[in-house]
């Protein structure tokens, strides 16, 4: 995705609690505790993956999207399906996403990343600046030939 930025990964942090779990220091109801909402998102907007679940092994993770941003106002902290970002990155200014994978089998379900999208990213300017710097040289140009008239 063109706008995405500040992403930030959490595999190492999924090595640790996968280390923990085999060395017997955290057990499998810990870490295999999704909700019944987590669940009900992997399901009807979760995008299907390839890899294997690291607990149970039988069946393929689930990634769902939460969205948050102040501009969302009520539809903060939705799950939107992989499709829908784009068209929302195109509309607003910005937001965040998080990323969980999901096991439907056996309830693991873990942070993978998380990074920001919006048109803020189409300028590389997160607070606008440059809008706000060409809209005053503009008035500036425009004031100073009305004074020279």
């Amino acid at each position: 995705m063109r706008t995405q930025r500040q992403v930030v990964d959490y595999s190492l942090q999924k090595r640790a609690v996968l280390r923990e779990l085999l060395a017997g220091r955290v057990g499998t109801y810990d870490v295999c505790d999704a909700s019944p909402y987590l669940k009900n998102a992997a399901r009807f907007h979760g995008e299907p993956t390839d890899r294997r679940c690291p607990i149970c092994r039988s069946e393929n993770l689930t990634l769902v999207h939460y969205i948050y941003g102040d501009e969302l106002k009520q539809s903060a902290g939705q799950a939107r399906t992989l499709a829908e970002l784009p068209v929302l990155a195109m509309t607003l200014r910005e937001f965040q996403v998080f990323v969980v994978e999901v096991c439907l089998g056996c309830d693991w379900n873990h942070l993978v990343e998380q990074y920001l999208l919006g048109r803020d990213g189409l300028t590389g300017d997160s607070d606008g600046t440059n809008e706000q710097n060409a809209a005053g040289a503009e008035g500036a140009g425009r004031r100073r030939r009305e004074a020279q008239r």
